[in-house]
């Protein structure tokens, strides 16, 4: 479905991706499931034939619950993951947070991870120095800098992944999950960056579990489940239905059930 009149930014087309799921790592449990006559491994649709649209200077999420197929679609889109049938097109520079340091090197530096990051996100060397110093007062690590990454808590990490990644002023920005690691200061801070980016008219798709946060920086939704679009539309309804299939998991499970945060009021 298509949500502007102009130019698209993304567009995917029937994409279609499936995992293999094994239940078996050791010769015991191999053994053990033979004789019951119980499968070793199975195949799993993560995407059944998923088209969506996103028009430049749109902010979109992709929500759903565990399991849903959002992840993997924004992967897709990043080129991490090819899909095994159906094709993406992505206009424009690209950067995505899909993971926490994902693009870091652990035996680098913080200072050599800047330019190695930035170059793998299409920086080149000058404008990797250009930044240099914005980028290190951006992330917060200080002393910190010349450290081997590896010794990097998972807060600090995040802080340099997400400073390289907005420094590179992408057309396109993918973020999964990246937000819910790091401190409360942090994450106000980077949601101050994403509100700014939205503004510039830059495009951006964001996998989150916070429902009030996406009504915040996305002004559509696309609701995933068992690997299908249930709802591409207004951010509200989105996050909406979001919260009530939430609810439905939970009382299926027989487990309580919390105020429907971030339902709209």
């Amino acid at each position: 479905m298509t949500h502007s009149s102009g130019r698209q930014a993304i567009v995917v087309d029937a994409v279609t991706k499936r995992f293999t799921l094994r239940h078996a790592r050791s010769i015991k449990t191999m053994t053990v499931r033979a004789l019951r006559r119980e499968k070793l491994k199975e195949r799993f649709v993560a995407l059944d034939e998923v088209s969506v649209s996103i028009g430049v200077g749109e902010s979109v999420a992709l929500l759903g619950v565990n399991g849903s197929g959002k992840s993997t679609l924004l992967k897709i889109i990043s080129g991490v993951l090819p899909p095994d049938a159906g094709s993406v097109g992505v206009r424009g520079r690209i950067a995505g947070l899909i993971e926490v340091g994902a693009g870091l090197h652990p035996d680098l530096s913080g200072r050599e991870n800047i330019f190695l990051n930035g170059a793998i996100l299409g920086m080149d060397r000058a404008e990797t120095l250009r930044k240099f110093d914005s980028i290190v007062e951006f992330a917060d690590i200080g002393r910190f800098l010349d450290q081997p990454v590896r010794f990097y808590s998972s807060g600090m990490f995040m802080r340099l992944a997400f400073s390289i990644a907005v420094h590179t002023e992408p057309d396109v920005f993918l973020i999964d999950e990246v937000l819910a690691v790091g401190d409360p200061l942090f994450r106000d801070k980077c949601i101050k960056r994403l509100r700014e980016y939205k503004d510039s008219g830059r495009t951006m798709v964001i996998v989150a579990h916070d429902a009030k946060l996406l009504r915040q920086l996305c002004t559509r939704g696309v609701f995933l489940e068992k690997g299908r679009v249930l709802w591409d539309g207004d951010i509200d309804t989105a996050a909406d239905l979001l919260v009530r299939k939430r609810q439905e998991r939970r009382r299926a499970l027989g487990l309580p059930v919390p105020p429907a945060a971030g339902a709209s009021r």
